[in-house]
């Protein structure tokens, strides 16, 4: 047999006597499994030959009996030991080579595939159209995507249009972003970061495709109003920004996510990958989240029924859930950040929190560090003594921030809540050093940064004496550097005056606004809105199922209750 025109020229060596029957053979018996006496079998005997995993998207050798882990590259071995370069995805269908390193298509074994999987489609009764991931994965009979193949009408179209439709100045820039690799030497000789910058590609170059907000009043990718269910504000504008979350985005769009719940229909993290699918699918019409609504009143009963929640309570709450339903992913219990986990939540929006207890008798320091998946801030006007401002108050710049004269920012709000605290008589610690009780000053510093840095401007007071929504204005920075705000610029920092870095070349510790969500009304009677950044400097104000370009201008004047910034530069040991 002659090798094929195109394509992988690996297959040759498998397409030998009998090769179609074996591959239908295959495919019934372990991909589609369209009877009940297949899909038994697939069942009982689809296990890794070497972990014994059912999940772990496995792989069946094409020339021997041996089904192996993709990710966790069990077939891989395989294929390298017993030189055997092909095997088949028993969930998709597509076939891989180890060779060429990547899926392939060949024409002949695509119509074999076809051919099984319309007659799974009938032996099942279902229809590709109504057939959804969750079905497909616990009949057996694989996911219903069938490959695209124009018709006469698309060919026409595609004769007769080549290339591109050029950019017109009403469209945008799709989401596009580009990495500059760079190497650091951090701390010891011999070791480096590598550290990925991101920019956006509407920096760059103006002849990249997109579906843009334009004079039609068409909606980027990625835009999608939500329903409001009955007082849901609050978890639509949460919702807007965990789904433009960049590197959550990409984890769930990039089908990353394993459920290895018992029930995966109460399993939050395959709703939420569900939600990612809706939203970057393109549909303009409203989404209706009814199903992440009723798993959040299933998983955190103190948000069940329909009054106004708290938009900062949700986010908490949501986060947990997910945190807790990852566990079963891959990684999803390595130690590389303060909790112990490495779940994809965790990887995004954990930090760490050094708290630093300092006797005022023989000055010894005790020291704990705490995650944190956010940073709650008080402000002026609220029963807590808030710090007088000092440095900008003169109308210069500090972190990006232009004061104005009686101006709190953001960077005042993190000043007073980095700065040293005396405990004073009534709140005295046993130190260590002494053997007794002392006054002792204590001091938060970030340890470590997440890559998410959400703020929360403390908005809404709650006491014996007093119930009140706080309106005092914060002015926020598109970008912010937290550099002096971490433990390593503690000294910087001594009886909580601040100094501006002297490293102005280190953007380790930069981060851009990406989202705010913002609260109108009182305590008792309100409503919550979001401001979401598609590209560099395009806006969106996001009021439930109403989509509005908005202006950067609009976004700094707002009020601010949860703020929302990502980190620019990303570093891998």
């Amino acid at each position: 047999m002659s090798p094929p025109a195109a394509g992988c020229c690996h297959v040759t060596g498998f397409k030998v006597e009998n090769w179609k029957q074996n591959l239908r053979a295959i495919y019934q018996c372990f991909v589609w499994s369209g009877s009940a006496e297949t899909r038994k079998r697939k069942a009982k005997s689809c296990i890794c030959h070497m972990c014994g995993a059912h999940l772990n998207r496995l792989h069946s050798c094409l020339y021997c009996v041996f089904f192996g882990c993709f990710t966790k590259k069990h077939i891989h071995e395989h294929a390298k030991t017993k030189r055997h370069n092909l095997a088949i995805d028993l969930l998709y269908g597509g076939i891989y080579c180890f060779m060429c390193q990547d899926y392939i298509y060949d024409k002949d074994m695509e119509q074999i595939a076809k051919e099984e999987q319309r007659k799974a489609w009938k032996l099942q009764a279902f229809t590709p159209t109504v057939v959804s991931h969750y079905q497909c994965t616990m009949t057996g009979i694989g996911e219903k995507y069938s490959t695209w193949e124009p018709t006469k009408r698309e060919l026409e179209l595609l004769r007769h249009n080549p290339k591109r439709r050029k950019i017109t100045t009403n469209c945008t820039i799709a989401v596009k972003q580009k990495c500059r690799m760079r190497s650091m030497q951090s701390g010891g000789a011999g070791s480096a970061l590598n550290v990925i910058e991101f920019s956006s590609a509407a920096e760059h170059r103006t002849d990249t495709t997109t579906i843009a907000v334009g004079a039609s009043g068409q909606l980027n990718v990625g835009l999608r109003g939500l329903i409001n269910l009955g007082n849901t504000c609050f978890m639509n504008c949460i919702v807007q920004a965990l789904t433009h979350t960049p590197l959550l985005r990409d984890f769930f769009l990039s089908d990353r996510h394993k459920c290895e719940m018992q029930s995966p229909s109460s399993c939050l993290v395959c709703e939420m990958s569900t939600l990612f699918q809706e939203f970057y699918s393109g549909h303009r019409s409203p989404h209706i989240p009814y199903r992440l609504l009723h798993l959040v009143w299933t998983h955190a009963r103190h948000l069940a029924g329909y009054e106004q929640q708290d938009a900062h309570e949700f986010l908490i709450a949501a986060l947990d859930v997910l945190h807790r339903h990852c566990k079963g992913d891959d990684n999803g219990k390595k130690a590389n950040n303060p909790n112990h986990c490495n779940c994809i939540i965790d990887q995004i929006f954990t930090g760490g929190l050094q708290s630093d207890v300092t006797c005022q008798v023989c000055h010894g320091v005790s020291t704990t560090i705490d995650p944190f998946w956010d940073i709650s801030l008080d402000l002026p006007g609220s029963s807590t003594p808030f710090w007088p401002l000092s440095p900008g108050s003169d109308g210069s710049v500090v972190n990006g921030e232009s004061h104005v004269s009686g101006t709190t920012t953001l960077t005042d709000c993190l000043r007073r809540f980095t700065r040293p605290e005396h405990l004073g008589s009534s709140a005295k610690i046993k130190c260590s050093g002494c053997h007794s009780y002392q006054e002792s000053t204590k001091q938060l510093t970030m340890k470590k940064l997440p890559i998410v840095a959400c703020f929360h401007l403390k908005r809404f007071e709650h006491s014996a004496k007093l119930r009140r929504k706080i309106t005092t204005y914060v002015s926020f920075p598109l970008e912010l550097d937290m550099t002096p705000f971490m433990a390593s610029s503690k000294e910087s920092r001594m009886n909580g005056q601040y100094q501006q870095p002297t490293d102005s070349l280190n953007n380790d510790n930069k981060y851009s606004l990406f989202a705010v969500v913002n609260h109108q009304g009182t305590l008792e009677s309100g409503h919550y809105t979001s401001f979401i950044r598609q590209h560099k400097d395009q806006w969106f104000k996001c009021d439930d199922a109403i989509i509005t370009k908005a202006s950067i201008k609009d976004v700094l004047d707002s009020e601010g209750y949860l703020l929302f910034y990502h980190k620019q530069f990303l570093e891998y040991e």
